[in-house]
């Protein structure tokens, strides 16, 4: 923590997950609702902006998820169980930790842990990548933290997928990262 040109490092390895309502009501996009606040984009903006810019920039992936339905809670299991994700991870972690040891870092074990700077070849982007980061981080306008998280974020998606790319991140992997950062940007500049 730094504050004040003072500076002290405690020891720390967490990962944070977090839910917030859409607004103050947490009805804010169900069909038929009508806020009592007033204009809904309005109110949603105001209750999430709530969270300071700063934090915000630091969580990677953002999701809306939607309220479930009576419906919803009849269908049948999805198809890949916990056991199964798990492994998927599991696998992923493996890859990382095999990349970092043979660029000569074997402290590192996977993509969170890896410095901003660390931008090494496995996430590069070809043309048509660097194309859409950039048009992303001045449309979103990404910080350098949140640049080199989407970045990470892509490098996961693709060993998630088992993709062995020659120092190349695949566009649908930048895209979907991109896509988690994409919903706190959304509502930051509706207000």
């Amino acid at each position: 923590m730094s504050r004040a040109n003072h500076g002290v490092t405690y020891p720390a390895r967490f990962m944070l997950v977090a839910a917030m309502n859409p607004c103050r009501c947490g009805h804010a996009f169900e069909p038929g609702c009508a806020c009592k606040r007033g204009r809904i984009d309005r109110c949603t903006s105001d209750y999430q902006m709530r969270i300071s810019g700063p934090l915000m920039d630091r969580i990677d992936l953002r999701i809306e998820v939607p309220a479930v339905t009576a419906a919803d809670l009849i269908l049948p299991p999805p198809a890949e169980g916990s056991a199964e994700v798990a492994s998927r991870v599991a696998a992923a972690r493996q890859i990382q930790a095999a990349r970092f040891a043979a660029a000569g870092l074997p402290q590192i074990r996977n993509q969170c842990r890896s410095a901003g700077r660390l931008a090494g070849r496995d996430r590069q982007a070809g043309w048509q990548g660097q194309k859409l980061l950039r048009e992303a981080a001045e449309t979103m306008r990404l910080s350098a933290r949140g640049y080199h998280r989407v970045l990470r974020v892509a490098r996961t998606l693709a060993d998630l997928d088992h993709t062995e790319s020659v120092g190349r991140l695949h566009l649908a992997h930048l895209a979907e990262a991109l896509s988690y950062r994409a919903l706190a940007e959304d509502v930051g500049n509706a207000a």
